[in-house]
């Protein structure tokens, strides 16, 4: 059993029976240098994921999320992280080193393009996996097929340059450990109403998806299915 399954145990099971947690999870947002702005949806975007999940997914995640450095040993306490930005990415060596323990370990990074990052941190998930190419994930793909389905893969939330959505993938040892979502720009859509003024459909796609990301992570052991 690898170091994370270990961890998650724990703190399923035994931080409530001692009374240190009443959450099951606590998820991540990754604070990285370069420029990007990693900050670009802090406000509202994951507290509103979370909220929608454990009414819908039944799942116990903590609704503070927290922040977390590419760098800091404490990116190992969460089981997902999550990624934004519209522009550079720059990891250290060291940072990416840690970001390869943490997600062969059993952790699982979720970046998703707010429109701009894409010619860079493609750069920086070669570093962390030289051996590894990302994958297009086909909408056959289980975790476009969790408690919602996307018959057609992953939806679009904001039109940018006029791009089929896409979702790809890093696999390490037949385990998806990494989802990178491109065009599409869930994180907005995850974001309060007022801020982009979506309409309530579209809205409730990205959180529904948003959803099927947390249920593949969390409540199922299909990771290593490939699709």
């Amino acid at each position: 059993m690898s170091f994370m399954k270990k961890l998650l145990l724990f703190v399923a099971f035994a931080l409530p029976l001692l009374g240190f947690s009443q959450y099951t999870y606590q998820i991540a947002l990754l604070k990285y240098n370069g420029g990007g702005d990693w900050y670009a949806n802090l406000e509202t975007s994951l507290p509103n994921l979370i909220e929608y999940a454990n009414k819908n997914l039944g799942t116990n995640i903590d609704p503070e999320q927290a922040i977390v450095n590419a760098s800091d040993k404490a990116i190992f306490n969460y089981p997902m992280v999550h990624m934004t930005g519209h522009g550079n990415v720059i990891f250290s060596d060291q940072e990416v080193q840690n970001l390869r323990k943490y997600m062969t370990s059993g952790g699982f990074l979720h970046i998703d393009d707010n429109y701009g990052m894409d010619e860079f941190i493609r750069v920086q998930l070669k570093r962390i996996f030289p051996e590894t190419d990302l994958v297009e994930l086909p909408a056959s793909h289980p975790i476009f097929h969790q408690k919602f389905g996307f018959k057609e893969g992953l939806p679009k939330v904001h039109e940018h340059d006029n791009a089929r959505p896409q979702a790809f993938g890093i696999y390490q040892e037949g385990r998806l450990v990494c989802l990178y979502t491109y065009e599409s720009d869930l994180g907005d859509g995850w974001e309060d109403q007022r801020i982009h003024n979506d309409p309530t459909e579209l809205r409730n796609k990205a959180l529904q998806m948003g959803c099927n990301i947390l249920q593949f992570i969390f409540l199922n052991d299909e990771r290593s299915n490939e699709g």
